[in-house]
């Protein structure tokens, strides 16, 4: 049994990005304290895995095979729910290229995925939670590539930063209503997004991302889902407009 703040049980939640990586955490977790979580994803063999392990887990799962950039599939997905209280959008994509090499087609991808499937997220769950005057909790995904910078980041860095206005902005216009809005800015997490699909290269990484944090390690799924489901709880009940940060101690912003 979850500590009192942290029991969802009762409460519906919505999980994009569900099928694997942190989105999978999220969905398993959430569903532990009692959710019943509905898990959209693109992929379908996936969700189909998460969905098991969450029955296998006690649970109840329903899965919604979308692609977040669909703005009417994702409508129809989360009015299916009928009465929501949490979002957890976190589908998202990993793109690196240095700026002169980074084409139109790159940015619109990420920007699609990254910032307009999270804002779409956004957008039809505030809509449900002000029609059944649900006092809800979103819960976005930045990245930690919002605080610290590096090559390559262009496109995906502009996404996440886009993000983390959207739940600034979206924390002012809803918390007159009771709903509150944060982000999460994950470090380096082990996920398949981050898979090298090299052995030595992965090591190579994960090394010297291990030396930025004074933890001295790389991060798992579970460590951001513990935070999605604080800032999805009544343990973070007088907390809006934040950015949690799972990043191993690599960024310390003011």
């Amino acid at each position: 049994m979850p500590v009192k703040a942290y029991d969802l049980t009762g409460r519906t939640a919505f999980v994009t990005g569900a099928a694997g990586g942190i989105g999978r955490a999220g969905a398993l977790l959430l569903a532990e304290a009692g959710a019943a979580v509905h898990c959209a994803d693109l992929d379908a063999p996936g969700l189909h895995e998460t969905a098991t392990l969450i029955k296998e887990r006690g649970g109840t799962a329903r899965l919604h095979h979308l692609d977040v950039t669909d703005r009417a599939q994702l409508k129809r997905a989360v009015e299916s729910c009928e009465r929501l209280d949490v979002m957890a959008a976190i589908a998202g994509v990993m793109h690196s290229s240095p700026v002169l090499e980074t084409r139109d087609e790159d940015l619109d991808r990420v920007m699609a995925v990254n910032f307009k499937g999270v804002l779409y997220a956004c957008q039809e769950a505030a809509r449900l939670m002000l029609a059944g005057n649900v006092k809800g909790s979103i819960v976005t995904m930045a990245s930690g590539a919002v605080d610290t910078g590096g090559p390559g980041l262009l496109c995906y860095g502009a996404a996440k930063a886009a993000v983390v206005q959207l739940t600034k902005t979206l924390a002012t216009e809803l918390g007159p209503h009771g709903i509150r809005v944060n982000a999460v800015a994950p470090g380096w997490i082990r996920t398949p997004m981050t898979d090298r699909h090299d052995a030595a290269a992965q090591a190579h990484t994960e090394t010297l991302m291990s030396r930025m944090s004074p933890l001295g390690r790389v991060g798992a799924p579970e460590d951001v889902a513990h935070a999605v489901l604080y800032l999805a709880s009544d343990a973070s009940s007088f907390t809006t407009g934040q950015i949690l940060r799972p990043n191993g101690g690599v960024a310390m912003p003011w």
